[in-house]
C-alpha cells in the first residue's frame, strides 16, 4: 500500500517510516525541516531513512500546494508533523499554524480524494494536561499552547470522522525516547551533559515528576497496529505508552549507571506547564489493538546512548 507520513524526518515520524517501508509499503514522506531545533540533526534522520530507500520531500503543510506531494491512492496518513514541546521562545501562532491549520490543510485536501486515506492523528499526553493520568473519555485539561492546538487539531480529525467525510483515530503519545529523540528533551540532552563533562539544567522540582517514558520503538508498534483495525478505530481515541512509572530522577540515575559517570546538576527556575505526572492508560489500546509495550528503560535507554556515541563521539 501507498502511506503518507508528515514529520518523516522528526524523531518518531522516521522511524515510523522505516517500520512501515519494512512492512513493505511504500512510504511518502514529508516534512517542513522546521529550525525549531538544529536542521542537521534532522537530515541525520532522513540520510538514515535514504539509505533504506524513503525520499523526504521538504513540504510546509501550511502553504505549499499539497496536491503536488500528496497523491491519490493513499491508504493510510501517520500525521506527526507539528510545533512540539513546551518552549518559551515559540508563540502562540507557531503553535496554532503547525499543529491546527496544518492539519486542517490536509482534512481538506483528502476531502477532495475518490479514494480517502484513513487518517491516524499523532496525538499527546499534554493533552491531558497537568496529570496524565486519565482514560480516553475523560475531559481533558491541558495547560500549554502545545497541548491545547494538538487537541484541536485531534478534535478536527475526529469530527471529519464523524461526520464521515473520511475515517480516522487519535493516538495520544506518552513520554516517547530512544534513538534520534530531539536534542531539547530529557535524555538526548542528559546523555550529551554525561559525555561531555557538563550540567545538566533540570527545572525545580521535575526530579520528582513521574513519567511513563515509552521507548519509540514500542510506540511504533502501537501506531502500526491500527492497520488492519480501521472499523474498531475509526473516530476512537487510544493512549500509547508503558504503564511503568519512574520519576525523572530514576532516569538521571539510569543515565549515570549506563554511562559510568556523574551528571552535575544545575537547578533552574520551575517551567509553567510542565507535567506533573503521565501515567498511560492502555486499557483501551491492549483490549482493541493488543497493544503490549515490552521495553524496560534500562534496556531503551542502553539502546540510546549506543545511538548517540555512534552519531556524536
Amino acid at each position: 500500500m501507498n502511506v503518507l507520513v508528515t514529520g518523516a524526518a522528526g524523531f518518531i515520524g522516521s522511524h515510523t517510516a522505516e517500520r512501515l517501508q519494512a512492512m513493505g509499503h511504500k512510504v511518502v514522506a514529508l516534512d517542513n525541516f522546521s529550525p525549531y531545533y538544529d536542521v542537521s540533526l534532522k537530515q541525520l534522520n532522513v540520510d538514515a531513512l535514504k539509505a533504506k530507500g524513503i525520499t523526504v520531500q521538504h513540504c510546509d503543510l501550511r502553504t505549499d500546494n499539497l496536491s503536488e506531494y500528496i497523491p491519490e491512492g493513499i491508504s493510510h496518513v501517520f500525521h506527526y508533523a507539528a510545533h512540539p514541546g513546551i518552549s518559551q521562545t515559540s508563540s502562540f501562532e507557531d503553535y496554532f499554524s503547525n499543529n491546527f491549520f496544518g492539519t486542517q490543510r490536509l482534512l481538506d485536501l483528502f476531502e477532495t480524494f475518490q479514494q480517502k486515506p484513513f487518517f491516524v492523528n499523532i496525538a499527546t499526553s499534554s493533552i491531558y494536561g497537568l496529570y496524565a493520568t486519565m482514560t480516553e473519555d475523560q475531559a481533558p485539561q491541558p495547560a500549554s499552547w502545545y497541548g491545547v492546538t494538538k487537541l484541536a487539531a485531534e478534535q478536527l480529525v475526529l469530527a471529519y470522522s464523524r461526520r464521515g467525510l473520511l475515517q480516522g483515530t487519535s493516538l495520544r503519545l506518552y513520554s516517547v525516547y530512544g534513538p534520534r529523540e530531539r536534542p531539547d528533551k530529557l535524555y538526548t540532552r542528559l546523555i550529551d551533559c554525561g559525555l561531555n563533562d557538563k550540567p545538566f539544567p533540570l527545572y525545580e522540582g521535575s526530579e520528582h515528576h513521574l513519567r511513563s517514558f515509552t521507548y519509540v520503538q514500542d510506540i511504533v508498534d502501537g501506531v502500526v497496529s491500527v492497520m488492519g483495525k480501521e472499523a474498531v478505530c475509526n473516530t476512537e481515541i487510544f493512549n500509547l505508552g508503558t504503564e511503568e512509572e519512574n520519576t525523572t530522577a530514576t532516569g538521571i540515575a539510569t543515565v549515570e549507571a549506563i554511562l559510568g559517570t556523574k551528571i552535575t546538576i544545575e537547578n533552574k527556575p520551575p517551567r509553567p506547564g510542565d507535567q506533573s505526572r503521565t501515567c498511560a492508560n492502555i486499557d483501551k489500546a491492549r483490549r482493541l489493538l493488543d497493544y503490549h509495550p515490552q521495553t524496560s528503560l534500562k534496556e531503551g535507554l542502553e539502546a540510546q546512548v549506543k545511538w548517540f556515541r555512534e552519531q556524536f563521539t
